[in-house]
């Protein structure tokens, strides 16, 4: 991790384009748009990992129907059938997110900018003000990860759960928690 990330974003987005920098999101491959069941049993039956994907959702089938269904787009299969290639197709087309690796979790942190605890407000990383100064080992990372894995870490989140996770698991709560009202954050890793 090098380089200072997230010039011109709160805290959490510099923390999330931090992130994104080093693991890869969950996220929806472009190539899987079909919406009909028959575009997607196609799609699913066209590679080793879409078969599989039908096996894993509990689609148990004889290859004579297989061949029926694939032949007719307008083959009148049960609903249940429907939702299974559904669910096949879903599970192919999502990429989960890759784990938070131990030395992001565990990472030395400088963070510049506005930082307010109580009264207490100044503008940190300059000459007058050094960074303020993270150790990510202390933290506990669970819901950061959890939201993460699911593909739903907002900026928000992020800046929150860091706060209340990480900056307070190591430096406190501060005079009266802590507060990032800045709209610049450079985030260093050290």
């Amino acid at each position: 991790m090098a380089g200072p990330t997230g010039h011109g974003n709160s805290l959490g987005a510099a923390l999330n384009d931090l992130l994104r920098a080093q693991v890869t999101p969950r996220h929806r491959l472009s190539s899987y748009n079909a919406k009909h069941w028959h575009a997607q049993l196609s799609q699913l039956t066209a590679t080793h990992r879409g078969y599989q994907a039908l096996d894993d959702a509990g689609l148990h089938v004889t290859t004579k129907t297989l061949i029926n269904w694939l032949s007719d787009p307008e083959y009148n299969i049960r609903r249940s059938y429907r939702d299974l290639i559904h669910t096949a197709y879903e599970n192919v087309a999502t990429v989960p997110a890759d784990p938070i690796p131990d030395h992001v979790k565990n990472g030395q942190y400088e963070i510049s900018g506005v930082v307010k605890t109580g009264d207490d407000e100044r503008v940190r990383g300059t000459r007058r003000a050094a960074p303020l100064r993270i150790d990510g080992s202390r933290g506990d990372w669970n819901e950061i990860e959890a939201l993460w894995m699911a593909g739903e870490l907002t900026d928000d989140d992020f800046e929150d759960h860091f706060i209340d996770d990480v900056i307070v698991a190591d430096i406190g709560e501060g005079t009266d928690g802590w507060d990032f009202p800045g709209a610049s954050y450079p985030v260093e890793p050290r």
